[in-house]
């Protein structure tokens, strides 16, 4: 899981970089990304046995859910070409999971108590702390983060829906598959084709370190419960600040920290709720 926080903070300043100082636009990054990725991937996904794996009765389904991430893929690279600060945007991203607990609750019709209501609405509050939409300095596109959290959840549910009927690997092959082509269908009106060797090998390296985040995401899970698993996930907050340091010279103010560790600490209890439940039943 560190291995991935890692690789997804260096592929967050490849990718700023390349829409900041190359003029590319987020659609052409995220399909030259996501394409290489796939390419690099592909023999660990044959080794999961492919023709196996794409067997399913829900292929809609598969195919309205790697839409739902997507859209939180284009808003995510949008927000980074604004750009938005990268350590506003990653501590906002952290609150896809606050978003679940609210789907779990009204979409999937699970019992959600007040202490995880309370840890929700506490985990925006932290939000605001770092959003501060009435600062004089507050623009609508700081929100694209928070787009792509709810997308992201909303991708989650999904998830934990489908695992019902199809396995971990239908789900992850379905994904990898799926996304270069919804990703060319949104990149063709404003395609760029990146000019220079240097442009190309960002996109390369980050198409590259993509692959390397997913595998290692999917490993994690193969083999340690979420429970355990989930909390080193917020070692990309520090990861993705010290990124933007480097690259951009982007220090966060203090409210950063104040607001992440309200998200975080949020995010942890409502984690260990969910660890919890089986226990309970």
């Amino acid at each position: 899981m560190l291995t991935s926080g890692l690789a997804f903070a260096i592929v967050n300043s490849l990718a700023q970089y390349a829409s900041i100082h190359y003029g590319l636009p987020s659609t052409t990054v995220a399909l030259i990304q996501y394409f290489i990725a796939l390419i690099a991937i592909f023999p660990w996904l044959r080794s999961l046995g492919l023709r196996n794996a794409l067997r399913t009765d829900h292929f809609g389904m598969h195919c309205f859910r790697v839409f739902l991430s997507v859209i939180g893929i284009q808003l995510w690279l949008w927000a980074l070409a604004y750009p938005v600060p990268i350590w506003q945007g990653i501590a906002l991203l952290m609150t896809s999971p606050l978003f679940a607990t609210i789907g779990s609750g009204l979409f999937l019709k699970e019992k959600v108590g007040t202490a995880r209501w309370i840890a929700t609405l506490t985990g925006f509050a932290g939000a605001m702390i770092i959003l501060e939409p009435w600062a004089d300095g507050f623009t609508w596109a700081t929100l694209l983060p928070v787009g792509a959290a709810f997308f992201w959840a909303s991708y989650s549910l999904m998830v934990k829906k489908m695992s019902a009927h199809d396995s971990p690997t239908t789900i992850v092959v379905y994904l990898l598959i799926l996304i270069t082509p919804f990703n060319i269908f949104l990149a063709l009106p404003d395609f760029v084709m990146p000019q220079g060797g240097l442009s190309w090998g960002l996109l390369i390296a980050a198409g590259l370190l993509t692959a390397l985040a997913q595998w290692a995401i999917a490993k994690a899970y193969a083999v340690a419960d979420a429970s355990f698993v989930q909390p080193f996930d917020h070692a990309k907050l520090p990861l993705n600040v010290l990124a933007g340091w480097l690259v951009f010279g982007w220090v966060p103010p203090g409210r950063l920290w104040l607001g992440a560790a309200i998200i975080i600490l949020s995010v942890a209890f409502i984690t260990q709720w969910e660890s919890k439940k089986p226990k309970l039943s």
